[in-house]
């Protein structure tokens, strides 16, 4: 019988050391969760029979090191939580490894090519349904320009003008600012606002677009402080003709805290809205677990989020390999959150998760095992030579 007993300690020990030797192979492998060989007493009826494996656990819970990769779309989860892909079959799996990029069809995608799932773009300050994420990857429209913000200093120190206006005549104004506005194709057109000291307190502003002649548009009037009075029109409207096949539309320049201070001319804001029709240019990945669309033009819009899924019981997943899992009754149900939110952890864009086995406690894991191996195999020599001696005897 003990021939039996130390056997079973050898094959356990061969078992338990398939895991030791996995997990130090897997020390560099991203989203790896050690492995951990749980020895069990064997009985026949009520007289001990050995020794076996009875499992092997995944250390899930415990995090592994953030490593800086700089790549747009890889992300590391600070806390609990897993990326959910699906996979052509439909199956939902659950991973720490944030490799992500996207197919031929836009479709975000990890690094198995399963698509990753995550909430659509928000629609009035709410989420969209949870499902794939595609990504855009053709034009954005134009979208034309509606307001201007202007805000500055007109110079107190100019001359007050008294003669005719004209935008030829330098000598008639006394600065010009030219801001950018695009119709509804997104063509491009130049505002040209002239301003003209008009009185002590008042600047009159006419307005030209692109070459056509400059017509005044508004008084601004101004406190004896150099603030903007509080009767200044609110906002005074530019038309843009209409051009090239686009429609005509007007443009809104708003004056709120422009100053008349003594010193030169100085603009802290031109701002106006709108923009041309832009290319999609690539894609990267918010902390908050949104998807950012960038284009040519500058612009950017936000195309999906990160769905993060949390366990009650984790530890209990179904391991379909080393990285990556499956729900199960023991572990309980996937509660979907986007990352921050409730037991979801928050996202390290840029980064990814390294392996959590500790190189040291598996080596003095494998001298452990050596020792074992020995002591089991002397056993086995022992009662060979005792055997051998009883028959020598008989």
């Amino acid at each position: 019988m003990s021939f039996d007993i130390a056997l079973s300690g050898i094959q356990a020990i061969n078992e338990q050391l398939e895991t030791v030797s996995n997990n130090i192979a897997n020390a560099a492998t991203y989203g790896f969760k050690a492995g951990r060989a749980n020895f069990s007493s064997v009985y026949a009826g009520t007289k001990a029979n050995g020794v076996e494996i009875g499992s092997v656990t995944q250390n899930i819970s415990q995090n592994g090191s953030t490593t800086t990769t700089g790549r747009a779309l890889d992300a590391a989860i600070d806390g609990r939580g897993f990326f959910v892909s699906r996979d052509t079959q439909g199956g939902l799996t659950y991973s720490r490894v944030g490799i992500f990029s996207t197919d031929t069809k836009g479709f975000l995608i990890d690094s198995n090519g399963k698509k990753i799932q995550g909430y659509g773009p928000a629609n009035g300050g709410a989420l969209g349904a949870m499902g794939d994420i595609q990504v855009p990857t053709g034009q954005i429209p134009a979208v034309a320009t509606t307001g201007v913000a202007y805000v500055g200093n007109l110079s107190a120190d100019a001359k007050v003008h008294t003669g005719t206006f004209s935008a030829s005549d330098s000598s008639t104004y006394d600065t010009v600012k030219q801001s950018v506005a695009y119709d509804s194709l997104g063509n491009q057109h130049t505002i040209s606002a002239y301003y003209v000291r008009s009185g002590d307190n008042s600047v009159d502003v006419y307005y030209g677009v692109d070459s056509a002649a400059a017509a005044k548009g508004a008084t601004l009037t101004f406190n004896t402080d150099g603030s903007l009075k509080s009767t200044a029109p609110a906002a005074v409207s530019v038309a843009i003709p209409a051009s090239n096949g686009a429609a005509a539309g007007t443009v809104a320049f708003t004056y709120t805290g422009t100053t008349l201070f003594a010193g030169d001319s100085t603009t802290t804001t031109n701002r106006s809205d709108g923009y041309a029709s832009g290319a999609f240019v690539g894609v990267s990945m918010s902390a908050d677990g949104s998807l950012v669309a960038k284009y040519s033009n500058d612009q950017s819009q936000v195309v999906g989020t990160i769905a993060i899924a949390s366990f009650a019981n984790e530890g209990a997943l179904t391991s379909i390999s080393d990285t990556s899992w499956s729900a199960n009754a023991s572990s309980g149900a996937a509660l979907y959150n986007t990352p921050g939110v409730g037991l979801a952890g928050k996202l390290s864009t840029g980064a990814l998760e390294g392996s959590n086995v500790d190189i040291t406690s598996e080596l003095v894991g494998l001298m452990t095992s050596q020792r074992n191996y020995q002591a089991n195999s002397k056993v086995l020599t022992t009662e060979s030579q005792m055997m051998q001696a009883l028959m020598q005897a008989l």
